[in-house]
């Protein structure tokens, strides 16, 4: 951290330099929602659009190769968490968020105002994946510089209750996202949806982007002159050759961490409708308000790490996920009641709460300033890529040849896995035991 910031953020800071902190978090976690807020519409609202970028074959074709385009987008991340980790190590961690925020406003106004195949032919899916892509770029790079830039701002002392705003943020874009498809769909009947109508949430996400690029245009930067200029500075050489057990402790815990959070998210609401037979509007109500109580309890868990520790904390997740997501899961298949399924997964949510309000944190913490922001986003990117990405794939197909409960024991198997990174951690919960 700067000189001029540190002196604005000291201990007995003043009211006024409170404020500022608190404006700083608010402004890097911004993108955040901007930025997940954008890559949830293209899914939630792919049913309606499916048809104006590739019109031939049945619905389930369609949305298929929408599908696809989203995918590609979560294969761009690990490129992104380079590219971006290392424009904030060289160049800074503000010049990194005002790019990414950027970047993710031009890839919604090109889907927003982009004809369909019927004007320009092949060239629509074409640039549709392009855009998509550039989003992915964007989101891969969001994620380790706002973690590196929101642990740096932080107070001593309460960084992981800080810190926990940036899934604070994240699980509010996933929000915004269901509540602008609830919204839409309540004013809007489904041929208008389906003809124009699928178009407005993604203009909404280019002004949210441009609000978020003001807020961070304010923003003091973090990172040292020294740092930028060392010779490691936003290099993988140097990142793998010196910082190589930290960067696989950050894939181990990401992967088990990433995984549970995908599958009691972004995938559970089709398990509540494919396998416990719920219908499908009581399981939007119900992820619904599973997911505003998970995103309310962020900061809890976060201001907890800092009394308990962060390897305490990964140990908690580690433990609970390995322990408790095969009898979830279980019990949720033939799952009766509304209530009961709601208890079972904020059961899920709680002790995922234990990663996803440290993690940006934990991770920030295992690098050195030269090499933090490539260091966080490049492991979390891969790690997000392979095991968070695949969650839902990887469910459907084990389901689909009968072995579905093989999905909840490799679930589980990846949180003992955590668990066991996460004993490698330093007891104060700072970097690694040595």
């Amino acid at each position: 951290m700067t000189d001029s910031l540190q002196q604005k953020m000291a201990p007995s800071e003043s009211v006024a330099s409170s404020k500022q902190r608190i404006w700083a978090i608010v402004g890097a976690s911004s993108g955040n929602l901007v930025e997940w807020f954008d890559f949830y519409v293209y899914s939630f609202f792919s049913l309606y659009f499916a048809h104006v970028f590739f019109p031939s074959g049945d619905t389930t074709t369609q949305l298929l190769q929408t599908a696809g385009v989203f995918a590609a987008g979560f294969l761009m991340r690990p490129i992104g968490g380079w590219l971006f980790g290392y424009i904030a190590d060289r160049h800074g961690r503000k010049n990194s968020m005002l790019i990414s925020v950027c970047m993710m406003c031009l890839g919604s106004l090109v889907i927003a105002c982009l004809p369909g195949y019927g004007e320009i032919g092949v060239a629509a899916p074409v640039i549709l994946l392009l855009a998509r892509m550039f989003q992915g770029l964007s989101v891969g790079g969001e994620y380790g510089t706002s973690a590196t830039y929101m642990s740096e701002v932080a107070q001593e002392g309460r960084k992981g209750f800080y810190a926990s705003f940036q899934y604070v943020t994240l699980i509010g874009g996933q929000l915004l996202a269901v509540l602008t498809v609830v919204v839409l769909q309540q004013i809007l009947s489904d041929e208008e949806l389906r003809s124009w109508g699928w178009r407005i949430p993604f203009f909404l996400g280019a002004v949210l982007a441009v609000v978020a690029l003001w807020l961070r245009r304010s923003l003091n930067e973090t990172s040292e002159k020294k740092n930028r200029e060392h010779r490691d500075a936003g290099s993988i050489v140097g990142l793998l050759r010196n910082h190589s057990r930290a960067f696989l402790m950050v894939l181990g815990f990401t992967a088990g961490g990433s995984l549970s959070f995908y599958t009691f998210t972004t995938y559970m609401q089709k398990y509540l409708v494919n396998t416990a037979g719920m219908d499908a509007r009581s399981a939007s109500g119900l992820m619904t308000g599973a997911l505003l109580v998970f995103m309310l309890i962020q900061p809890i868990v976060g201001a907890l790490s800092d009394k308990i520790g962060r390897r305490s904390s990964m140990m908690i997740f580690g433990a609970g996920a390995a322990i408790c997501t095969v009898p979830i899961l279980m019990l949720l298949q033939n799952v009766q009641s509304s209530f009961a399924a709601f208890a079972l997964i904020m059961l899920a949510l709680i002790i995922t709460s234990f990663y996803t309000a440290i993690s940006g944190i934990l991770k920030a913490e295992m690098f050195p300033p030269e090499v933090r922001a490539l260091g966080v986003g490049l492991s979390y990117a891969v790690a997000n890529a392979i095991f968070g990405g695949s969650a839902e794939y990887v469910a459907l197909l084990l389901k689909k040849e009968g072995i579905e409960t093989s999905f909840f024991w490799y679930v589980s198997a990846m949180g003992a896995l955590a668990f066991l990174v996460s004993l490698m951690l330093h007891r104060k919960g700072k970097g690694i035991s040595l």
